[in-house]
């Protein structure tokens, strides 16, 4: 039943684990901390097969124009692309509204001479009673020339971040492929029917010669390789500055930039996406690489392009192969934290944190897998705080216990070293050099029988505490009462620097105690009563000790019975202060203590004779 509580408690904290990172606090910590890959591994090489034409702040000087602009631009745009080798044109820019007839049948009419242009398109939802899809499409002249186009519908994580790419959107029960896909499609030879070379299986989707891992249902991770502006830019405004076309911007001057970019080779055999690249269009996201400082959704979908033509895609870590790790790990953490001290624990943890950063780090650079990283911390973190808990929690258990156990018949400053130290307690039994101390009312049978029991009661309560309150003062411990019989111990369960000693000391004392207690007694009219003590040191069996049902902390052996027997044989000699202490209490404490030598006797039990002496006082 340990055996199993050990392990299910730790998977049971994992699976607790696993659904905090539900929580969108968590999911959005872990997603920080993947992102900080991005920039901890910096920019990537790039493949040379991606340009972006920007509509950017440099445009707009140059055309002084509003947006949007005349769509004879874009018209002029693909003419001087094609001349300059671009291979594919591909627009993030939306012509889904109708302008002037003219330029719209112009711009359709020289994309279908070129054949290599990919128009975007739009998704939109409405919402209120039911939510409506409607499918925007590029402007009928374009439709007419069945020529090539993708939506731009991309979506973020809920922390605004843009990490993945949607690579298709059912509407209608029908898929519609995303810009970046039907660039991909059309990269080697522009078609009409490009969506039918598309497929999806085994988790990925096949665009011509490439597979694309899908993530969810319609996404896939996007590998960003830089931060924004990675990609080499131009600007719109170059691209169709050419001898034909007058800058307003420039006041006069001709700079004809096109011509330097061809001659420069800037697109021959590029795919070309055009997009916008100022603040004043709002088309900027947050990525892994920066929040503060954002990318145009230009450069997102070349991104997406590059990862595909490079075959550097991202995946997570097999859910439920990490989730066996973790079990594991779970189960041996667990095992560890628990017998090892809360500083050595704390000292594991701070080593496992960077430990596992730097393995998810070299993953992802090496093998292109993003791990849990805030959910495995999360993990060692919780397990480390329960094992402190429950280590806490059984330290108070046992305190309570030894406060319990012992605070009736210890001193105070005992229990407290005691709580201090809780292995000087030894739980079954071991064998210890003990001093036991034995004290007995002479006669008390005689002295009941003679008495009321309510009288007998009351001064058994007066003398019984007198003599505990001595013994605790002198650092013993009350093991029992056996009716008016004492049993103390000293050097145990904290040692003691000389327990015979201690145990002469409380003897002499309880004589002066009871001596005063008797005058008290007889000045109240009431009969007083003698007592007799037996003093012996040596090792005995101590621990707690009895049955399964009743046990209790004592001592056993001949140490101890012989201390009682040297108790029994007081009334035998004529002593002063009726204190026996055996020669082995005696060798202790002959230096500091008076006692005279009486006898060499044999008592019941024992074989060989026994010296015994008379406590007479303290050196």
């Amino acid at each position: 039943m340990k055996a199993l509580k050990a392990i299910l408690t730790p998977l049971v904290i994992l699976a607790v684990v696993k659904l905090l990172m539900l929580v969108g606090f968590f999911a959005k910590i872990e997603h920080l901390a993947q992102d900080n890959l991005f920039r901890l591994r910096g920019a990537q090489d790039l493949s040379d097969q991606i340009v972006i034409v920007g509509i950017d702040d440099e445009t707009f000087n140059a055309l002084d124009e509003r947006y949007p602009f005349p769509r004879e631009y874009y018209a002029k745009l693909i003419d001087n692309l094609t001349l300059a080798g671009a291979k594919l044109i591909v627009f993030d820019l939306e012509f889904t509204e109708s302008t002037d007839n003219f330029d719209d049948e112009l711009l359709a009419q020289t994309a279908a001479k070129h054949q290599n242009v990919v128009f975007a398109g739009k998704i939109i939802e409405t919402s209120g009673r039911d939510t409506h899809q409607q499918l925007l499409t590029p402007v009928y002249p374009i439709m007419l020339h069945n020529l090539s186009w993708g939506v731009v519908n991309l979506g973020t994580d809920e922390d605004g971040v843009m990490r993945r790419y949607s690579l298709f959107h059912d509407f209608a029960q029908k898929n519609q492929y995303t810009l970046g896909v039907a660039a991909l499609a059309n990269r080697r030879v522009y078609q009409a029917d490009w969506d039918k070379h598309i497929q999806s299986s085994g988790g990925h989707l096949k665009v011509t010669d490439k597979k694309i891992p899908i993530v969810g249902n319609n996404e896939t991770l996007i590998n960003y390789f830089g931060p924004a502006h990675h990609f080499p830019y131009v600007a719109f405004s170059s691209v169709i500055d050419d001898s034909l076309t007058a800058m307003p911007g420039y006041m006069g001057y001709e700079m004809d930039e096109f011509y330097d970019l061809v001659e420069q080779g800037v697109f021959h055999d590029k795919i070309v996406l055009i997009g916008a690249d100022t603040a004043e269009l709002h088309d900027y996201f947050s990525t892994p690489f920066s929040s503060s400082i954002q990318t145009p959704g230009v450069e997102i979908h070349a991104n997406f392009i590059e990862m595909v033509l490079q075959n550097k895609y991202l995946s997570h870590v097999d859910f439920w192969l990490y989730l066996g790790i973790q079990a594991v790990l779970a189960i041996l953490l667990w095992f560890v934290w628990n017998r090892v001290k809360p500083v050595w624990g704390a000292i594991i943890l701070l080593i496992l944190a960077p430990t596992l950063y730097f393995a998810a780090y070299l993953l992802f650079i090496q093998a292109a897998m993003i791990l849990p990283i805030v959910q495995s911390l999360l993990l060692f973190f919780v397990l480390y705080i329960v094992a402190l808990v429950k280590q806490y929690l059984a330290s108070l258990k046992e305190k309570r216990f030894i406060r319990n156990a012992f605070q009736q018949y210890m001193a105070p400053e005992l229990v407290d070293k005691l709580l201090k130290d809780p292995k000087s307690l030894q739980y079954g039994g071991s064998l210890q050099e003990v001093t036991v101390l034995f004290s007995d009312i002479r006669s008390f049978t005689t002295y009941s029988e003679n008495h009321k029991p309510q009288e007998t009661v009351q001064i058994l309560k007066e003398y019984l505490t007198a003599m505990v309150d001595t013994i605790t003062h002198n650092d013993g411990i009350v093991d029992k009462f056996v009716g008016d019989e004492i049993m103390a111990l000293y050097g145990t369960p904290v040692p003691l620097p000389n327990p015979a000693l201690s145990a002469c000391k409380t003897a002499l004392q309880m004589r002066e105690r009871l001596s005063q207690l008797q005058r008290k007694w007889r000045e109240e009219g009431r009969e007083d009563f003698e007592i007799g003590i037996g003093i012996n040191t040596g090792q005995a069996v101590v621990g707690n000790l009895g049955s399964e049902q009743i046990f209790d902390y004592t001592a056993i052996g001949d140490t101890i019975n012989l201390g009682a027997r040297l108790e029994a044989i007081n009334k035998e000699y004529d002593t002063e202060k009726h204190i026996i202490i055996s020669e082995f209490t005696y060798a202790q404490v002959e230096d500091l203590v008076e006692a005279r030598f009486l006898d060499e006797v044999k008592v019941k039990g024992k074989n060989q004779a026994v010296k015994i002496y008379e406590l007479i006082g303290l050196k």
